[in-house]
């Protein structure tokens, strides 16, 4: 199983997207997370569904955010995507009857549990405009020669 970028390409996306007036093409999008089109129509399906996004058919269109960014945190991104695991530890299901694999599952599966649990509650409380304003204090502190870092050739 590969790694699953999908949150963070979403919360990249949309702050991108907040910063332009009009619509973004799933191919611009897609350019961006240097990915196919269709991978992008898939990933914001989930939002626009959640009311996130919406979408415009047809010549001039593409997708078009529709919640602010305060009103957007990083559980809403990842409850969009269908909830993925975010985490990728699995238990063993060899030998279950021996009691030190129980035992192994159970110390596991417990601190899945409460790590899943804490990190859903600090996603909860990440919003898209905590990270967009994170980005602009970081902006500030940007000389000339730095400036590249800004916005890399594939965001244009």
């Amino acid at each position: 199983m590969g790694i699953d970028r999908r949150l963070s390409r979403l919360a990249h996306g949309l702050i991108h997207m907040s910063q332009h007036e009009g619509v973004a093409t799933s191919k611009s999008i897609a350019k961006m997370f240097d990915t196919n089109p269709v991978v992008v129509r898939r990933m914001m399906a989930g939002l626009r569904k959640d009311g996130i996004v919406d979408s415009q058919k047809g010549h001039g269109g593409g997708w078009l955010l529709i919640k602010k960014l305060e009103d957007i945190t990083l559980l809403d991104i990842h409850q969009a995507l269908g909830n993925s695991n975010i985490v990728s530890i699995n238990l063993t299901h060899e030998q279950p009857e021996c009691l030190v694999v129980q035992a192994v599952n159970e110390a596991l599966e417990k601190s899945i549990t409460e790590a899943r649990t804490l990190l859903y509650k600090r996603f909860g409380e990440i919003s898209l405009a905590d990270i967009a304003n994170s980005f602009e204090n970081k902006k500030q502190n940007l000389t000339k020669d730095s400036a590249a870092a800004l916005c890399p050739s594939r965001h244009k």
